[in-house]
C-alpha cells in the first residue's frame, strides 16, 4: 500500500505540478507586492487615493466590489504587460532566428562516402 502511494508521489507529473503550485504561490506575493506596493500608489498619486469602499448602496458595500474588480484589473495588467508581452517577443525572436538560421549542409554524394571508407578499410585489415 505505500508502495502504491510513493509510486504514485514519485511520478514525475505530481512532482512538476508541486513545483509548480509553490513557484505559482511565490509569483503570486510578487504579482500582488508589484501591486500594492508600486502600482496603486502610483495611481493614486496620480488621480487621488484609489479606494472606493466608502461607497455605499443601502447595505451593499459596493465600493469593496469596486476595489476588488479595480485590483483584479491592475493584477491582470501587470501580469500581460510584465510577462505575457515580454515572453511573446522573445517567443517570436526565437522562431525568427531558427527560420533565418542556415540550412544543415546536404548530405554528402554515395561517393564521397564511400571514399571516405577507404582508410576506416584499410586500417581494420592493418590491425588484422
Amino acid at each position: 500500500m505505500l508502495k502504491g502511494f510513493r509510486d504514485f508521489i514519485m511520478r514525475g507529473n505530481v512532482v512538476d505540478l508541486a513545483v509548480a503550485v509553490v513557484i505559482g504561490g511565490a509569483f503570486g506575493q510578487v504579482v500582488n507586492s508589484l501591486v500594492a506596493d508600486i502600482l496603486t500608489p502610483l495611481i493614486g498619486a496620480l488621480g487621488g487615493a484609489p479606494d472606493f469602499s466608502a461607497i455605499k448602496l443601502g447595505p451593499i458595500a459596493l465600493g469593496k466590489f469596486i476595489n476588488t474588480v479595480v485590483n483584479f484589473l491592475v493584477v491582470g495588467a501587470a501580469i500581460y504587460f510584465l510577462i505575457v508581452v515580454p515572453m511573446q517577443e522573445i517567443e517570436k525572436r526565437r522562431k525568427k532566428a531558427e527560420e533565418t538560421a542556415p540550412p544543415p549542409p546536404p548530405e554528402p554524394p554515395e561517393e564521397v562516402k564511400l571514399l571516405r571508407e577507404i582508410p576506416d578499410l584499410t586500417y581494420m585489415r592493418l590491425l588484422e
